[in-house]
C-alpha cells in the first residue's frame, strides 16, 4: 500500500488532486485510516491515475473521464469518445484559426492606415426572411426614395404587419457602378401573407451569409464603409458572393438629422 504523498510522487498528480478525485468518486483510495484520515493507495490503481491523466491532457473533463473509464476496456466505445473529442478540438482549433487571422489582417490594415478600424466588419448570417419588394429602374442611386414611395403607397391598404425584427434594406443590382439608370430593389420584412400589388411582389428570401460594418452619419459615408468590408472580404479569404445591400436601421423615415441615420452596408460572401 501506499501513503497518499508516495502514490503522488508516483502518479504525478498532486495531493491535492488525489483528494479531489477522491471526493468526486474518480479515483478513491484502497483504504482509508479512520482514526487518522491518511489515505492509502494500491500500486495497483496507477495505471487508473495515468489512464485520468491522458485523458485530461486530451481535453476531457472530470465529470467525462468519470463515464470514459467505465468504457475503456472497451476499444470501440472509448474510440467513439475520443472521434467526438477529436471533432471538438479541430471546431475549435478552426475558430482559433480564424480569430487569429482576423487579428493578423486587422494588425496589417493598421499599420498601413491608422484609420482602418474606423468601421468595425463582421461576418454573419441574415436569416431567412418574407418581404415586401419593390425593384425598378431609377434615374439615378438618389432617388431611391421614390421606391420606398411606391412601396408604402401600395402596401397602405393591406395593412401589412412589420417583420420580427423588420428588416428594411436596398439592394443594389447592378454589376458596377452606373451614372444613370440604376437598378435598384428595395424590401421591407412583413409578417403574414399578402396579394402582389401593381409593382410590389411578396417573397421568401433566402438567409444569406454577408460581410457588414454598421455605422451612423449621412449616406456620403457609404463608400468608406464599402472599402472597409470590401477590404476585409479580400483579407480574410472570402469571395464576393452576391450584390451589395444596405440595411436602414435608423432612416430619413424616423428622422431627417443625417447624424442620427444608422446604416449597414453589406456584401454577400463565401469561403474561397
Amino acid at each position: 500500500m501506499l501513503k497518499i504523498g508516495d502514490f503522488s510522487k508516483l502518479s504525478r498528480i498532486s495531493i491535492r488532486m488525489l483528494r479531489h478525485y477522491d471526493e468526486i468518486g474518480l479515483l478513491m483510495p484502497k483504504s482509508t485510516d479512520s482514526f487518522t484520515g491518511y489515505r492509502y493507495y494500491g500500486e495497483d490503481q496507477l495505471p487508473a491515475a495515468g489512464q485520468i491523466t491522458a485523458l485530461k491532457d486530451m481535453g476531457f473533463g472530470l465529470s467525462a473521464i468519470g463515464e470514459i473509464l467505465k468504457s475503456y476496456d472497451e476499444p470501440e466505445k472509448l474510440a467513439d469518445f475520443l472521434s467526438v473529442k477529436r471533432a471538438e478540438i479541430q471546431a475549435q482549433a478552426e475558430e482559433t484559426a480564424h480569430r487569429l487571422l482576423l487579428l493578423e489582417t486587422a494588425i496589417k490594415r493598421l499599420r498601413k492606415d491608422g484609420t482602418a478600424m474606423s468601421y468595425n466588419v463582421t461576418l454573419k448570417t441574415l436569416p431567412e426572411r418574407y418581404v415586401a419588394s419593390v425593384r425598378q429602374i431609377i434615374p439615378s442611386y438618389d432617388q431611391e426614395g421614390m421606391l420606398w414611395h411606391i412601396l408604402v403607397k401600395e402596401t397602405e391598404p393591406l395593412n401589412i404587419q412589420d417583420g420580427d425584427p423588420c428588416y428594411t434594406l436596398a439592394i443594389f443590382h447592378d454589376s458596377e457602378y452606373k451614372e444613370s439608370d440604376v437598378e435598384v430593389e428595395v424590401q421591407k420584412s412583413v409578417k403574414g401573407s399578402y396579394p402582389d400589388t401593381e409593382h410590389v411582389v411578396f417573397k421568401t428570401e433566402l438567409p444569406v451569409l454577408i460581410a457588414s460594418a454598421t455605422y451612423k452619419g449621412g449616406y456620403d459615408r457609404i463608400d468608406g464603409v464599402s472599402e472597409a468590408v470590401a477590404n476585409w472580404v479580400r483579407d480574410n479569404g472570402y469571395d464576393f458572393n452576391g450584390h451589395f445591400f444596405n440595411i436602414y436601421h435608423i432612416s430619413p423615415h424616423e428622422t431627417q438629422n443625417p447624424e442620427e441615420w444608422v446604416t449597414e452596408v453589406c456584401y454577400p460572401v463565401k469561403k474561397k
